[in-house]
């Protein structure tokens, strides 16, 4: 089977940059197109050179790295320097990139690899606001119909919110770009916090990506060190949900998690609610099914396969 094309859109992060080397690693399952980059965690010059630095980590300098939005569509940004730390991708100590950010925008780039590769064959994997994917969108409303599948990491049901208490941070960033993609007809597959907060770094765990001894395994061990402080004390977990990593393993192993074919909505009105995902998970509206939502992951082997595929970089 070749290796499914796929265009990560990022706001690095660590969990993001976890995301991208399991996506480097996977190079006989994935064929990494390029990486979009948005302001979310930090802003936008930020992200971008976040994503660099990983991308250099993993010796993939070669990998075409594009800035894209830096503000959502309709509201001023809201960052979590208070989660990553001031640059996002605060633990390791990591050198500045030299591979330059590629020309052109993040939003072209999306929309000239849809028109140009054949209908059908390309998944986006955005782990950040939905800000550019929104954008290529309304600028472009032909390829919408050209996506393969978008896999997101975003919302939330059951665990609620956790930048307000309704919402989750990627949909609240941006929920009118959120909006606009669930309404966007694509095959959509959400991975939302009741998943992520099954997907913890055990001490066991993080011992083993640090046992790898190589630069990417101690970088990663540095990164989710740094990562768990601030959910440890604030959920009182066993150690840091990986968010965005369960996206990529989601492409390499759908069959490491569950979930239904459901209704979700994205409240945009309300100042209560604003960036809720409202999915119906127990299917009381007649409103129609417009994406997957998981529910669950089985955790070893999301964390045996990381361990084995970052072991190779």
């Amino acid at each position: 089977m070749p290796a499914r094309k796929i265009i990560i859109d990022t706001d690095p992060g660590q969990d993001d940059a976890v995301a991208i080397l399991l996506a480097l690693a996977s190079p006989e399952e994935i064929d990494l197109l390029g990486i979009t980059t948005v302001a979310g965690n930090v802003p936008l010059a930020l992200t971008s050179r976040n994503a660099r630095m990983v991308c250099e980590l993993a010796g993939r300098p070669d990998v075409a790295v594009y800035a894209g939005c830096d503000r959502p569509l309709r509201h001023r940004l809201v960052t979590a320097e208070h989660v990553h730390g001031k640059t996002g991708l605060d633990g390791p100590d990591l050198p500045e990139p030299q591979m330059p950010l590629a020309d052109g925008h993040a939003v072209d780039f999306i929309i000239d690899t849809l028109r140009r590769q054949p209908a059908g064959t390309v998944t986006l994997c955005p782990l950040g606001p939905l800000t550019n994917i929104a954008t290529a969108f309304e600028k472009a409303p032909d390829v919408a119909a050209r996506v393969q599948e978008i896999v997101l990491m975003g919302g939330a049901y059951f665990e609620v919110g956790n930048i307000t208490p309704a919402a989750e941070f990627n949909i609240y960033v941006d929920p009118e770009a959120a909006d606009i993609v669930m309404k966007s007809g694509c095959d959509i597959t959400i991975v939302p916090l009741d998943v992520t907060h099954k997907a913890l770094v055990t001490q066991s765990r993080n011992d083993a990506f640090r046992a790898l001894g190589s630069p990417v395994g101690i970088a990663v061990a540095q990164m989710t060190d740094f990562f768990e402080r601030f959910d440890k004390e604030k959920y009182g977990s066993a150690g840091a949900p990986l968010h965005d990593p369960c996206v990529t393993a989601f492409v390499l192993r759908p069959d490491l998690f569950s979930g239904r074919h459901i209704n979700v909505e994205i409240e945009t009105g309300s100042p209560l609610t604003r960036g809720m995902t409202v999915a119906d998970w127990w299917g009381v509206t007649d409103r129609s099914p417009n994406a997957t939502f998981l529910g669950d992951v089985e955790a070893d082997g999301l964390f045996a396969l990381l361990t084995e595929r970052l072991a190779r970089l």
